[in-house]
Parts: C-alpha cells; structure tokens; sequence
C-alpha cells in the first residue's frame, strides 16, 4: 500500500496533529493553485517504500465533510498502548477508547480521534495477533510507537 488519502477541513491544523500527537513526519506538501487544492503527505520512518503513508487534501474552501458509513479507521501499531494513549492525551489528542484487551479477545487496542474526525486505532505490539504477524512490519523508531 502507498497512502491512504483523508479530505481535512484546515491542512495546517490536521498537520499539527498527525506531527505533534501522533509523531509523523511531514514528508512532502504541494500546492495545486489551478485546482484549487493544497496536499500534505505524512508518515513515519521517511514514508514509501517502506511505510505507507497519509494523505491529507485539502479542497479550498471546504471546511468540513460527512464521515458516512464505509469508512472506518487508519490502524498503528505502538508498543504500548496505554504509553501512547497517556502521550496523546499530554498533547492535546483526543482518546476515544482507552488502550485495553479488544472484546473477545487479548489484543490491547485503543482508539483516537483526530480534528477531522477520522479514527485512529492503535495496536499494541506485544498483543498475540501482532506476534502472529498481522501487523508484523510496524516499526518502533517514531516518538509515539516508542512509547
């Protein structure tokens, strides 16, 4: 996978939240004056071709848009949930689930929300589906997932 791409109603804002909350780095922006919209491309471990990465577009005047039913969230894997739930809170994020064992199952999971409103989850790496490879290729070198 490349990206994922999310519609932001204020690029500088959603910026701010994916680099000082969550510990991406801003890879790359342009700017597309002709089409009247501006993109931001964020990730960790300096992006493609070994991380997918975020794609934050913003459409010139719009502010906001409806979530609708199909979407349903970015997923990280963290070492420590509760670590990076504590870190996320002490800057500004909004927790959503607090890191705990998933329903029916023992993989620690906790959910954020960023100001657009799309949903993070976080994994934690020592959980048994992460061991069994489902997400095997998250790496531990950011602030957040070296919690």
């Amino acid at each position: 996978m490349l990206h994922t791409m999310l519609r932001v109603g204020n690029l500088q804002r959603a910026i701010d939240f994916y680099t000082q909350v969550l510990g991406m780095q801003l890879l790359r922006t342009s700017e597309n004056p002709e089409y009247k919209y501006s993109l931001a491309f964020l990730g960790f471990d300096g992006g493609n071709p070994g991380q997918a990465e975020i794609e934050l577009t913003y459409n010139w005047g719009v502010e906001s848009y409806d979530m609708g039913s199909a979407y349903g969230h970015v997923a990280i894997g963290v070492p420590d949930a509760y670590a990076a739930c504590a870190k996320i809170k002490a800057a500004g994020g909004n927790v959503t689930r607090e890191a705990g064992a998933v329903k029916g199952g023992s993989t620690v999971i906790a959910f954020v929300t960023d100001p657009d409103g799309y949903k993070i989850e976080l994994i934690q790496a020592k959980s048994t589906t992460y061991e069994e490879g489902r997400h095997s290729d998250a790496k531990n070198t950011d602030p957040l997932r070296s919690a």
